[in-house]
């Protein structure tokens, strides 16, 4: 694996942003269907909102007592404002089709982020 080294040329950039970050655990029973659902629809389609400007999607390499397999879907925000009008105009709904769609089949956790310095090599 490469190791980064930090030289004088980084750029360093000071960002009034906030990560709206999900963490999802998913049972390995609806995993494949879940994880096209969230690719090709549901990541998009918070997009879509245009409350956010970014999401990544990463996988969780941990082993889950609690099985399943989890992930952490970091989507990014200019800023407070910006995420309190999703959470007025689009969360209800953007939940509840993942709920329809897998019911009893997940557990989620929110949790808001403030991006304080990135590093960009």
């Amino acid at each position: 694996m490469p190791i980064l080294t930090l030289q004088a040329s980084l750029n360093y950039t000071n960002l009034e942003e906030i990560i709206y970050n999900v963490t999802i655990n998913i049972e390995e029973n609806v995993h494949d269907k879940w994880l096209a659902w969230m690719k090709d629809k549901h990541i998009p389609d918070m997009l879509a909102t245009k409350k956010f400007s970014a999401a990544k999607m990463c996988k969780v390499l941990v082993d889950e007592d609690m099985g399943g397999v989890t992930y952490s879907v970091q989507y990014t925000c200019k800023n407070m404002d910006t995420l309190q009008k999703y959470y007025q105009e689009d969360a209800d709904k953007m939940r509840a089709e993942g709920t329809k769609l897998f019911p009893n089949k997940f557990v989620a956790f929110r949790t808001e982020m403030e991006l304080i310095k990135e590093v960009i090599a």
